[in-house]
């Protein structure tokens, strides 16, 4: 089997329940979710619902095809190439001792991120980007004394033309 991961945004109605049916769509059917992110939309009737997910290609027009069988579900798209922006937040947790804080400080205005937390043996850092940047920051801070990590999972959206 040749699965990929898949990024697949749903515009869905804004009701109870909508979330578990696609859920419990993908756990019946055997796939499991990576990430989940959802929240309303400009609109607050619809939300949108961005799911990443192990598939070969076979099964991912499968779960596309079950997804748009499902009443609450307006309209699903996979997001890939560069029309798609993708994008992840973190925060991070990591020891700071007195002598790491100023190779952390550097390490995170690398990334872009920021510390939004600090205490006396700690910082929290936030970064926001690529899936891969996140991780890359990650790696950088385990030697530090990686604590806790909490990621959002993809969002993604399509470029408007022009």
């Amino acid at each position: 089997m040749n699965a990929e991961h898949h990024t697949i945004t749903m515009l869905v109605e804004n009701e109870p329940g909508v979330t578990a049916r696609v859920t419990g769509l993908f756990a019946g059917r055997g796939f499991n979710i990576e990430t989940i992110c959802g929240a309303p939309t400009a609109n607050p009737q619809l939300s949108r619902i961005t799911i990443t997910t192990l598939a070969s290609p076979e099964q991912l027009e499968f779960i596309l095809k079950q997804l748009r069988r499902l009443i609450n579900v307006i309209k699903v798209r996979v997001m890939t190439g560069e029309d798609a922006v993708r994008r992840e937040m973190a925060l991070i947790c990591v020891r700071a001792e007195p002598q790491n804080r100023p190779e952390i400080r550097s390490i995170v205005e690398t990334f872009r991120g920021r510390i939004v937390d600090t205490g006396t043996t700690h910082y929290i850092v936030e970064v926001a980007g690529r899936q891969n940047k996140i991780e890359a920051l990650i790696r950088l801070l385990e030697p530090m004394g990686i604590q806790k990590v909490t990621r959002s999972g993809i969002l993604a959206l399509y470029r408007e033309p022009g």
